[in-house]
C-alpha cells in the first residue's frame, strides 16, 4: 500500500514553501507604488489559498510513518511539480494578465520546469510583482522543488535519499557528503552564491537591482524568462551579454564540481570527463558559428564571436535567452544549435537535455564496439572518470536515449495532428523535452507560443514535466504494476 499520509505531509511542506515564495513576491509588489499596479491582491489571495490547502494536507498527514519508499517518492515528486504549477498559476489568473487556465498553466509549468517558453506578447505590461513571481518560479525550479525540501526533511526525521534519486538529473546520483540533507544544503549554497554574484556583475553593467535579480534568477536556473519582451537584446550591452553568457556556462556545470572548485580542488574539477566533453563541445560549436557569421553574415569578428558564444551557451545549457533571431542565420547554424539543444550540459546542473555524461558514455561505448569488431577477443572496459561503466548503467543510458528519441517522435506526431507544421512540431517538442525555450520555425527565439492550439499547449506542458523529471519518474506512474499492492518497494 502507498503511504499516503507521508505524501500529504511532505506535500504540505512544499505548498507552505510555495506560499512563502508568493508572499515574497507580494512584498515586491508593495515596493512598487504600494501595490497599486494591481498585482498585490492576486498575489496575496494566491498566498492565502495555497497556505490554506497546505494546512489541510498537514492535518491529513498527521501521524504519518516516517518512511519513504520508491513508490511514494515517484508519486510525490511528480505530484509536487503538477501541484506547484496548479497553485503557481493562480496569481496570473486572479490578476487577469493571463485570463485562461491553459495559458496560465503552460506559463507556470514552463517556469517551474525552467523551459522558458512563453505565451506572453507584452511582458513589460505585467506588474513588477507578477514578473518577479515569474522569475522566481524558475529559480526554485532550477535545482528542483523537491530538492529544496530535501534540505529541510531531516528536521522532521524523514530521509530524503529516495526523493533525491527520483528528482536528481543524470544517470548517477553522487553525493558530496554521506547525509543527503547536508549535500542538498551545500549545493543550494553554491546555487545561491552564483545567483548573488551575477546580480552584482549585472548591476555593474547598468541594470537596475530589480532587473538584475530577475535575470540572475533565470540565468542560474537556466530558465530564460526575462522581464523584457526582447530578452537580453533589449539592453544593447556587450558587457551584459558576456556576463550572462559566462554565468549560463557556469550554471551548466555540475554543481558538485563547482563546489570542488570553490573548495580549491581544481585538479578534480578539470579532470572530470563530462566537463571536458561539455567545454570542448562549447568551443567547437562557438568556433563554427563564429566563422559562419563572420564570413557569410559579414559581422565583425567580435560581434560574431559574441553572438555565437551567447547563443551556443544559451541553448547548450537549455537556458533559452536570445540576443538575435538565429532563424535568420544560415541553416548550418540551425543544425549546430539543434544538436546542442538536444545534448544539454552537465548532469547535476540546472540544465535539461540528454546531458553530456550520457553523450560521452555513448560515444565511448560506440568507440569500443568498433574496436571489438577489429579485435574480438580484446577486453575493453568503458571508463568515466576512471570508473568502469557497469552493464546495468549502460542499459539505463541507452534506455534513456531510446525513450528520449521516442518521446520526440511521438510528441511531434501529436502536435502535427493539430495542424502544426513539421519544423514547428519537431522544434517545440525538442525544446519542451529539453527545457530549452525557443523552438524552430514560427516559434523561434523572436516569437511567443501564444497562438499555438490549446491542445498543443497541454501536450507540451506534459512533455516539459517529462523532461524536467527525466521521463521515467513520471512514466512509471502510468504502469499498472505501480498501483498494485506489491508492485514496488
Amino acid at each position: 500500500m502507498i503511504n499516503y499520509r507521508i505524501v500529504y505531509r511532505i506535500m504540505s511542506m512544499l505548498l507552505f514553501i510555495e506560499a512563502a515564495m508568493m508572499l515574497l513576491s507580494t512584498g515586491v509588489s508593495l515596493c512598487y507604488d504600494w501595490g497599486r499596479e494591481g498585482d498585490l491582491h492576486s498575489l496575496f489571495v494566491s498566498t492565502i489559498v495555497t497556505a490554506g490547502v497546505a494546512t489541510l494536507l498537514a492535518i491529513a498527514g498527521r501521524k504519518a510513518k516516517k518512511e519513504l519508499r520508491k513508490r511514494e517518492s515517484f508519486l510525490l515528486v511528480s505530484l509536487a511539480w503538477v501541484f506547484w504549477s496548479i497553485f503557481g498559476m493562480l496569481p496570473y489568473l486572479i490578476d487577469g494578465h493571463i485570463p485562461n487556465v491553459t495559458d496560465a498553466f503552460f506559463e507556470t509549468m514552463s517556469g517551474f520546469s525552467t523551459t522558458g517558453a512563453s505565451i506572453l506578447n507584452n511582458i513589460e505590461a505585467m506588474p513588477h510583482g507578477l514578473l518577479f513571481w515569474r522569475s522566481l518560479t524558475q529559480w526554485i525550479g532550477g535545482l528542483g522543488i523537491v530538492f529544496f525540501t530535501i534540505a529541510i526533511l531531516p528536521i522532521f526525521g524523514i530521509g530524503g535519499v529516495q526523493l533525491f534519486a527520483a528528482e536528481a538529473a543524470g544517470p548517477t546520483k553522487d553525493k558530496l557528503f554521506p547525509r543527503i540533507g547536508v549535500t542538498a544544503r551545500w549545493i543550494w549554497g553554491v546555487y545561491s552564491g552564483l545567483t548573488i554574484l551575477e546580480i552584482i556583475f549585472l548591476m555593474f553593467g547598468g541594470m537596475s537591482l530589480y532587473d538584475a535579480v530577475c535575470h540572475a534568477f533565470t540565468t542560474t536556473s537556466t530558465g530564460g524568462f526575462s522581464p523584457k519582451q526582447d530578452s537580453i537584446a533589449a539592453y544593447h550591452s556587450p558587457y551584459i551579454e558576456y556576463v550572462i553568457a559566462i554565468f549560463m556556462t557556469l550554471s551548466g556545470i555540475n554543481f558538485m564540481l563547482l563546489f570542488y572548485a570553490v573548495s580549491g580542488k581544481i585538479s578534480k574539477f578539470f579532470s572530470d570527463n563530462e566537463l571536458q566533453w561539455f567545454l570542448k563541445s562549447m568551443l567547437i560549436f562557438v568556433t563554427i558559428i563564429t566563422a559562419v557569421l563572420f564570413f557569410r553574415q559579414h559581422m565583425g569578428f567580435e560581434e560574431a564571436f559574441r553572438a555565437a558564444f551567447f547563443q551556443v551557451s544559451s541553448l547548450h545549457t537549455t537556458c533559452g535567452y536570445a540576443t538575435a533571431d538565429f532563424m535568420l542565420w544560415p541553416p548550418i547554424t540551425w543544425a549546430c544549435l539543434s544538436f546542442v539543444m538536444i545534448t544539454g550540459a552537465c548532469a547535476g546542473s540546472t540544465t535539461g537535455g540528454i546531458k553530456s555524461v550520457r553523450m560521452v558514455s555513448m560515444w565511448r561505448i560506440m568507440r569500443n564496439h568498433f574496436k571489438h569488431i577489429i579485435h574480438p577477443n580484446a577486453v575493453l572496459p568503458v571508463r568515466i572518470n576512471g570508473q568502469m561503466i557497469q552493464p546495468p548503467l549502460v542499459i539505463r543510458i541507452f534506455a534513456f536515449g531510446f525513450a528520449y528519441i521516442g518521446i520526440i517522435i511521438v510528441g511531434s506526431i501529436l502536435l502535427m495532428a493539430f495542424d502544426m507544421g513539421f519544423i514547428e512540431s519537431l522544434g517545440c517538442t525538442i525544446s519542451a523535452l529539453g527545457g530549452v525555450g525557443p523552438g524552430l520555425g514560427k516559434y523561434g527565439p523572436a516569437a511567443t507560443w501564444y497562438d499555438m492550439p490549446a491542445a498543443c499547449k497541454w501536450i507540451l506542458s506534459f512533455i516539459m514535466l517529462l523532461g524536467r523529471l527525466e521521463m521515467f519518474t513520471v512514466l512509471v506512474l502510468f504502469t499498472p504494476r505501480f498501483w498494485k499492492q506489491h508492485g514496488y518497494n
